[in-house]
């Protein structure tokens, strides 16, 4: 089956990108990127790497330094700093006061501790997580309801940049409407500008993870488990389209089948016809 992806036109002149990609529930932000390409040594680390933390992920620098060596890799603690780099981990340690005030504007408060989610659209949660693929690797940000475990929307890409979080976000709301508040984690991307004021000009609260505290957020971290054991550690794929297709067809499979957690389908626990803006 051709993936969904090849079947967007996108000079077409009766629909825009955007309404073929809702046709098809396809993100539109899987459409136009490439996997990023790395040495095949630093590759199989970073899948290592990758299997560990999501186990522990609260294992640093060092710890992965113990691990790789004790595994035949040559490697320091530079080397692996570099690579949570590119994989988007951030570890914890003393930073400049420049660099915290850079931020300060932006952080929120967790939200969430001790909040009784009831709920569809109470609370959205949203993440991204490193992708590794056979040749390269991206990077997958999804947005999931609290309430219903439901994935609402996603989206691949080779950077992590604030604007396509929120084009992701957006693509949600346009789908679904709007949440009560949304929880993230501390990331750059979403203490930025671009996020805070887009959700505040939304009306939405913005809820973010305690410094260091990847169980805060921990809804969405069981989804990344779940799809990377499921479906991406078992089929490294070559390129984009063959990833978007195959991650669609997974998250549609989550999103019909009885969770433990829900004892229901995340699609009949959201009991929510699907927004449709005003024309």
């Amino acid at each position: 089956m051709k993936s969904r992806c090849r079947l967007i036109e996108p000079d077409c002149s009766t629909l825009s990108v955007r309404q073929q990609c809702g046709l098809l529930a396809v993100s539109r932000s899987s459409l136009y990127y490439q996997p990023k390409e790395e040495k095949s040594e630093n590759l199989e680390m970073m899948r290592i790497m990758d299997k560990h933390l999501l186990i522990h992920p609260s294992e640093g620098v060092v710890s992965m330094v113990y691990l790789m060596t004790g595994l035949g890799f040559i490697v320091g603690p530079k080397r692996i700093r570099r690579l949570f780099r590119l994989m988007g981990r951030q570890t914890i340690y003393r930073r400049k006061n420049l660099t915290k005030m850079g931020l300060r504007e932006y952080k929120r408060p967790y939200l969430l501790r001790n909040l009784q989610i009831n709920r569809s659209d109470q609370v959205w949660v949203t993440d991204i997580t490193y992708v590794p693929m056979a040749k390269g690797f991206m990077y997958l940000t999804a947005v999931m309801d609290v309430y219903s475990r439901k994935i609402l929307a996603w989206g691949l890409s080779n950077s992590q940049d604030a604007e396509w979080c929120r084009q992701v976000v957006e693509e949600a709301i346009h789908r679904y409407g709007k949440p009560e508040i949304i929880n993230s984690d501390q990331g750059s991307q979403y203490t930025s500008s671009i996020w805070i004021q887009y959700l505040q000009k939304e009306g939405i609260q913005v809820s973010m993870d305690g410094k260091g505290r990847a169980l805060d957020n921990v809804w969405i971290e069981r989804f990344w488990k779940s799809i990377k054991y499921d479906y991406i550690y078992l089929n490294p794929c070559d390129d984009g389209f063959e990833l978007a297709e195959g991650l669609q067809n997974h998250i549609e499979y989550y999103n019909q089948k009885v969770h433990h957690t829900t004892e229901r389908k995340p699609n009949d626990r959201y009991r929510k016809i699907p927004f449709k803006k005003a024309a």
